[in-house]
């Protein structure tokens, strides 16, 4: 069992001007992040994020390395955040994905999206760090009332915001035939996890799966930058080269300077969300009422 074909691509979307995601697509190394500030400073954080991951070395266990990558991360974007006032408050989501053998380790912060494809079934791997996620753990939004939601956008965990982030890690044994896809959420938010299962069913490779996958966001309204990291599992050892590796070109770590912007996207730290919490579960005992 070896790592077979990866591929990224990663698309504006329909509604933005610029696209605030970045991945790493380097194999037995992904990332993906998508990043939040105005005036463009989102594409700085996930740049720098982006850079981070692919810049780092590292030993020790893969739990280990995809911590201290996410960490090493975390601390770039602050730093830059505390020299540069324009940038100020920035962040990003980030998924790391580490494959060694036959086992694939996780680190993630924020809303970005694991899944694992396996006999043509499609399993989300990751928690999303977000307050609407957080009120449907709760018990009090479904996932129905979650995909709606107004506030759905803001996320309670991110990479940036702080020292340091805490980063949530864990490891699949693999599989021969498994594909793992990570995502950001302007494919989420547009395209049901049912779409995603069939495009990566039915698609005649894993280059095609992706794209589809982006024209379906983009179909759907396109709301968001979309970006789509995968990579399968293969039964073989063949010995890679390079057409086993398809993406787009890589972002820029740095954005350059640009017509300013406000994101969609905002950052909830902790004692926000559990106001935001108490007041949702307020407001539907009012209406129960």
């Amino acid at each position: 069992m070896s790592l077979g074909r990866s591929t990224a691509v990663s698309h504006t979307g329909r509604r933005r001007r610029h696209n605030e995601d970045a991945y790493v697509c380097t194999p037995p190394l992904f990332a993906i992040a998508d990043g939040m500030g105005g005036a463009r400073a989102g594409e700085v954080a996930s740049g720098l994020a982006a850079a981070a991951v692919k810049s780092a070395e590292g030993g020790g266990s893969p739990s280990e390395r995809v911590v201290a990558l996410i960490q090493e991360a975390n601390r770039r974007i602050y730093q830059r955040s505390l020299e540069d006032a324009q940038v100020s408050g920035m962040g990003t989501t980030m998924t790391v994905a580490i494959v060694e053998g036959s086992t694939v380790t996780f680190g993630h912060v924020g809303d970005s999206r694991a899944y694992t494809l396996r006999d043509g079934v499609l399993e989300q791997l990751t928690d999303d760090h977000s307050l609407v996620a957080e009120l449907v753990r709760g018990g009090k939004l479904s996932p129905e009332e979650a995909e709606h939601h107004p506030r759905r956008s803001v996320i309670t965990r991110a990479l940036g915001t702080d020292p340091d982030v805490d980063v949530d890690t864990f490891v699949v044994e693999a599989l021969p035939g498994d594909v793992f896809l990570l995502c950001s959420d302007g494919l989420t938010d547009m395209v049901s996890d049912e779409a995603i299962e069939r495009a990566l069913t039915e698609g005649p490779d894993l280059r095609a799966a992706a794209e589809e996958l982006v024209r379906l966001a983009n179909k759907a309204g396109g709301e968001d930058n979309i970006t789509v990291v995968a990579f399968e599992i293969a039964a073989d050892a063949a010995e890679p080269d390079e057409r086993t590796v398809e993406q787009t070109q890589p972002l820029p770590a740095v954005a350059e300077p640009g017509r300013p912007r406000e994101s969609s996207r905002s950052f909830l730290p902790l004692a926000l969300l559990l106001l935001a919490i108490a007041a949702a579960a307020m407001l539907l005992w009012l209406v129960a009422r």
